[in-house]
């Protein structure tokens, strides 16, 4: 099927050029925290009906959570997918505008901003990590959308009924791999933590839904990753089907897997 006529550009104001992109990313944020200011007004939803912190308090944060995703994404797409770019050219680290965020990275910012807030303030770090995973997946559904919208980071050739012939892609239509990702890492994932959170009370076991969060994250990824073009500038790294995508995503797995044994064998409901 052709790829749909839509314009990275939501709207413009004079010079001023708003991309769908960037509101898929503040768009994201904030749904995300107005999802965890519900979840942490059911207090009995977490240990001993203590959340890690008020719903007011999120709402405060956001700010920082801003920061630590942006922040975290560009230096993790600068150290991770192209450094050599980047030495030579500094000045183009902070071109937010040229594109270019890594999830591992935003990740990893997010959840420092979150561990030095809880810890700060004697909070329970690890139920701060699983609001986090509650919310994360509403913004990497929003933002795998974008990408599709901005018609990047497809897949390879395919003769599946459903592949998109992509601007940039050549004539033959490619795997729609965006949106593979959106609904594994989005859709899929928010409701499987959901059932955990709500079905199975998992909140109370502090470091679980991160961990659920970690390992649904990691294999959807490494599972998407057979199907997406690798960065043209880093290529396969071995096998012809190692991309640095899914090495990325290994030491997420384990530590996905790390909470969950924890979670199960400290119990403190």
């Amino acid at each position: 099927m052709p790829f749909p006529d839509i314009d990275p550009v939501a709207f413009a104001i004079g010079p001023i050029v708003i991309r769908w992109y960037a509101l898929a990313y503040l768009a994201g944020i904030f749904l995300g925290v107005g999802y965890g200011m519900l979840l942490l007004k059911r207090k009995s939803l977490w240990v001993k009906g203590n959340p890690p912190m008020t719903p007011d308090e999120l709402f405060d944060f956001t700010f920082w959570i801003v920061i630590g995703i942006i922040v975290g994404g560009r230096l993790g797409y600068v150290l991770f997918y192209d450094p050599l770019a980047f030495a030579a050219n500094p000045a183009a680290i902070i071109a937010l505008w040229d594109g270019g965020m890594s999830f591992h990275g935003g990740a990893a910012g997010l959840a420092i901003a979150m561990i030095v807030y809880l810890w700060r303030k004697g909070a329970n770090v690890l139920s701060g990590l699983d609001l986090v995973a509650c919310c994360a997946p509403i913004g990497l559904l929003l933002g795998r959308i974008a990408n599709f919208i901005n018609a990047e980071l497809y897949g390879s050739v395919t003769t599946m009924p459903w592949g998109v012939v992509f601007p940039g892609g050549g004539e033959l239509p490619r795997h729609p791999s965006q949106l593979y990702e959106g609904l594994l890492e989005g859709l899929v994932l928010f409701l499987v933590i959901r059932f955990f959170t709500h079905n199975r009370l998992a909140l109370r076991r502090p470091g679980f839904v991160a961990g659920v969060f970690g390992i649904g994250y990691a294999v959807s990824r490494i599972f998407v990753e057979f199907f997406r073009l690798p960065d043209a500038h880093i290529g396969y790294l071995a096998f012809g089907w190692l991309t640095m995508g899914m090495v990325l995503s290994l030491p997420i797995l384990a530590a996905g897997i790390g909470l969950i044994v924890w979670a199960q064998t400290h119990r403190d409901a």
